[in-house]
Order: structure tokens, then C-alpha cells, then sequence
């Protein structure tokens, strides 16, 4: 299912803290059913918690990093997040864009969600060898740098539990399936659970 834009993943509850999941199609749920991606998990995980916090998911499929910092500073004004988890990059390394440009954007949108006193889960990705490995490897360090930069918290790569089970991606072999989504959460989890 494809994400037009921001959308609550729960009820209003006002005094609730909330998560913006601020990303692309991987964590918009492109090809799943309402429900089944790995931000709506959460939102159930923090329930069973009983953390009480409301995922807001304004990730939109096809989203660059460059659409992304432009998009950063109204997703901030009007949900205010407590914590703002950033899953960009993958589609500026697909279109082989430059990564000083991707570092700088997400750089942009790091600190903007700063500023608005969230702290910030940085989601990184990796690229297929097929990119070349001076680009794969300079684009996977992108993540890393920004965070010991920025003092933000990291995962990876979103991928980390399913990178070899081609079985795990949809047709297009970019997308994860259903099955890989809850994969996907319990590598967020971890690194998500001492910020709350």
C-alpha cells in the first residue's frame, strides 16, 4: 500500500508522546496490505510494552533524501515527535546521486528534527555490489558518519536479518515482503527501546 503522505497509526491520544517514522517506500509498506509493515509493528510492540507513545508514519514511497529535508519542517510543526526515526537514502543510492548530496540532506533533516528537541534513530541502507564497491562502500559509511556526527542513534543496515533470503524481498527484489517486516522491527527494536 502506498502512503500519499503523513498518516496516524493509532486513535488520537493527546497525551501520548509520538514517533515519526519519516522514510521511503520501505517503511511506507509499499506492496503490503494495510497494517503489515514494520511501522504499524511497532506501534503494536510499543502497546504489548506499554509505552505510550503514537506512531505517526509520514513516509512516502519514492522519497529521496533531497524530498525528505524538504519536507522535514512541516512533518516537525505539525506532529511535534518526541522521536523522529529517519529511513532515507536508499533511492538517491539507487539513482546513483551523489553521497556528499545524500549526506548533506540527511544531515539537513537531522538537524531540523534537533532543533525541534527529538531525538533522532538514523535507519541506514546498503546498495548491491552491482553499484561498484568504491560507491556501496562509500554510501554505506554515509550512516555511520552522520551519527557520530550528529550523536544520533544508529541501526545499520535496515536489512541486517534477511540481506542473503531473496525469498524474504517481493517481485522487484527491492521491497520486503510481509514475512520480513516483523525481521525489520527486531532490527529497529533494540537500538529504538533505550531511547524511550
Amino acid at each position: 500500500m502506498l502512503l500519499a503522505g503523513a498518516a496516524s497509526l493509532s486513535s488520537a491520544r493527546a497525551l501520548d508522546a509520538k514517533i515519526l517514522v519519516f522514510g521511503d517506500s520501505l517503511s511506507a509498506g509499499y506492496g503490503l496490505a494495510s497494517g503489515e509493515g514494520w511501522a504499524w509493528l511497532l506501534e503494536r510492540r510499543l502497546q504489548e510494552a506499554s509505552l505510550r507513545y503514537q506512531v505517526v508514519n509520514a513516509s512516502v514511497s519514492g522519497e529521496t533524501s533531497a524530498g525528505g529535508a524538504t519536507r522535514i519542517e512541516a512533518a516537525l510543526r505539525e506532529h511535534q515527535p518526541r522521536l523522529v526515526i529517519v529511513e532515507l537514502g536508499a533511492n538517491d543510492g539507487l539513482r546513483g546521486l551523489p553521497i556528499a548530496q545524500m549526506q548533506a540532506n540527511l544531515a539537513r533533516i537531522i538537524e531540523a528534527s534537533q532543533r525541534a528537541r527529538a531525538r533522532v534513530l538514523l535507519i541506514g541502507m546498503r546498495l548491491p555490489p552491482n553499484y561498484g564497491v568504491r560507491y556501496t562502500e562509500s554510501f554505506a559509511a554515509a550512516y555511520p558518519a552522520l551519527a557520530q556526527r550528529y550523536h544520533s542513534a544508529l541501526v545499520p543496515f535496515m536489512f541486517e536479518r534477511f540481506s542473503t533470503r531473496r525469498d524474504l524481498l517481493q517481485d522487484d527484489g527491492l521491497h520486503p515482503t510481509r514475512e520480513a517486516q516483523p525481521l525489520i522491527l527486531d532490527t529497529v527494536w533494540p537500538v529504538l527501546r533505550p531511547l524511550l
